[in-house]
C-alpha cells in the first residue's frame, strides 16, 4: 500500500471502538470491506461477549465523593466497609483484609481476585494513570468472566491521584455504589482467505480493538495494517503452497477473546494450520522490533539468522506474547509475534497517548515488509519446517498465562 494509503486507514480509525460495541463493529465492516479491495475472500465472524450498561458508579472516602468507574460485570449493590491499602499479597498481608475495602496497586488478576475473597475481602478499589501527568483520566475496566468464575465483587477504578490521596490522608472508611444492566452481547473477528495449493494454512492474526480510552492507532491498528500490507503482497503470487488466513481479532484487550473464540469454533480444523504469525504493535517511530516464539528453539534461530541476512535488528525470545498467538499456541500451533516496542517514554498505551503521533508510516511498511517477507518463506516452503510442538517450558509459562497454575 501507498503511505497516503497507510495514512488514510490510520485517520479513518481514528476512535475508540471498544470489543463488543457499535464502534468496534464498524472498524470490523470497514476492515472487511478494506480486505476485499486488495483481492481476499473476506467475513465476519460473530462471538458472544459478555456486555454491561453502567448506569452509577460512586465511591466516597471519609464522606467526601471520590471520581471514579464503576468495573463492568463487576454486579450491582452498595458496600461500606474500613479501607485496606494492600502493597502486597503474600499471605501475611491477606490476614489484613477481612471485612474490608482493598486498595491493590495491581488490576483484578485471577489468583490474587480469589486470594482476597477468600480472605474475607468485601471489595476492590484500583487505579491508572500517573500522579505526574496532567490528565485525571480513569479506564473503564471490567471484571472478566474468566477470572471472577461466578464470585463477583463490587469494584471501581480511580485516577493514579486519588488512589495516592487515599492513602496520605490514611482514609479509614470507604463506600461503593454500583447499578448497571450485564447482558450477553457480540463481537467479531475479520476472516480475510487467500487460498493455496494445499489444504494447510498459515494464520495470521492482529486484534483491531481498542481500550476504552485509546484510539488505538499504535495497539493496534498498525499491526491489522500490517496484516493488509503482508495480504497485498502475497496476493500478487497467489496461489502459494500453503494458504494464508488472515484473523482480524476482536476483543483482544478484553483478555484474547476473539483469538480464544477462533481457535474454539475451529479447533477441528487447527491440525490444518502450520503456523500462526501474529502482530501487535509495529511502526512506532522509536524503538526496538522484537519476535517473540511459542515454538521450538530452533525457529527463534532461524528467525535470527533470517533478519541478519537482512540487515534487520531483531531481538528474538522463546515464550509467551500477551497477544493472539497465546490462544493458537495453547492448542498446539506453533506461533511467532512480532511487535517494535517504543521505549516508555515515546508510548504510553492503553490511554489518551496511543495516537497516530506515535507511528511513522514508512517504519510501519518496512516493518510489515520485514514480516511479509518472512511469510513467503513459509508460505512457499516445501514443507513447513517448524516442528508442531510446544516446548515444555513454554507449556508451563502457557498454563501460568492463561490461570491454571500459580507462578512458582
Amino acid at each position: 500500500m501507498t503511505l497516503k494509503a497507510i495514512h488514510q486507514i490510520l485517520r479513518d480509525t481514528d476512535y475508540v471502538h471498544t470489543g463488543g460495541s457499535a464502534e468496534e463493529l464498524h472498524v470490523a465492516e470497514y476492515l472487511r470491506a478494506r480486505a476485499e479491495a486488495l483481492g481476499a475472500e473476506a467475513r465476519l465472524e460473530a462471538f458472544p461477549v459478555a456486555m454491561s450498561t453502567m448506569r452509577a458508579a460512586s465511591l466516597t472516602a471519609d464522606g467526601r465523593a471520590v471520581p471514579c468507574e464503576g468495573y463492568r460485570c463487576c454486579g450491582s449493590g452498595e458496600i461500606e466497609a474500613p479501607l485496606c491499602y494492600l502493597p502486597n499479597t503474600d499471605p501475611a498481608s491477606l490476614t489484613k483484609v477481612k471485612g474490608k475495602i482493598v486498595l491493590l496497586d495491581s488490576g483484578l488478576r485471577y489468583f490474587v481476585y480469589h486470594d482476597l475473597l477468600d480472605n474475607g475481602a468485601l471489595g476492590f478499589i484500583t487505579y491508572d494513570g500517573n500522579v505526574n501527568f496532567r490528565d485525571n483520566d480513569i479506564d473503564e475496566r471490567e471484571l472478566r468472566g474468566y477470572v471472577a468464575t461466578g464470585r463477583k465483587a463490587l469494584s471501581v477504578n480511580v485516577n493514579a491521584k486519588e488512589a495516592l490521596k487515599l492513602v496520605k490522608d490514611g482514609v479509614k472508611t470507604v463506600r461503593i455504589a454500583v447499578s448497571q444492566d450485564e447482558y450477553e452481547g457480540e463481537s467479531h473477528n475479520v476472516i480475510a482467505e487467500l487460498p493455496g495449493a494445499t489444504d494447510e494454512w498459515i494464520a495470521l492474526t492482529a486484534h483491531y480493538d481498542t481500550v476504552p480510552l485509546s484510539r488505538g492507532s499504535y495497539d493496534n491498528m498498525s499491526g491489522c495494517i500490517g496484516l493488509m500490507e503482508i495480504l497485498e503482497a502475497m496476493k500478487a503470487g497467489a496461489p502459494h503452497r500453503y494458504g494464508l488466513r488472515f484473523v482480524f481479532c476482536g476483543s483482544e484487550e478484553r483478555g484474547l477473546l476473539g483469538s480464544k473464540a477462533y481457535v474454539q469454533a475451529h479447533e477441528a480444523e487447527l491440525n490444518k494450520i502450520v503456523l500462526n504469525i501474529n502482530l501487535d504493535m509495529i511502526g512506532s517511530i522509536m524503538g526496538r522490533f522484537i519476535a517473540c516464539v511459542s515454538a521450538e528453539e530452533a525457529l527463534a534461530g532461524y528467525i535470527r539468522y533470517f533478519a541478519a541476512q537482512r540487515g534487520w535488528g531483531i531481538d528474538v525470545r522463546t515464550g509467551v506474547y500477551s497477544s493472539d498467538s497465546t490462544p493458537f499456541a495453547d492448542k498446539g500451533v506453533p506461533a511467532v509475534s512480532f511487535a517494535r516496542l517504543a521505549p516508555p517514554t515515546q508510548s504510553n498505551i492503553h490511554s489518551r497517548y496511543d495516537t497516530m503521533a506515535l507511528l511513522s508510516e514508512e517504519q510501519l511498511r518496512q516493518d510489515s515488509g520485514f514480516a511479509a517477507a518472512f511469510t513467503a518463506g513459509m508460505a512457499d516452503a516445501v514443507k513447513c519446517p517448524v516442528k508442531r510442538e510446544i516446548p515444555e517450558k513454554i507449556r508451563g509459562e502457557l498454563d501460568e498465562y492463561l490461570n491454571r497454575k500459580r507462578k512458582d
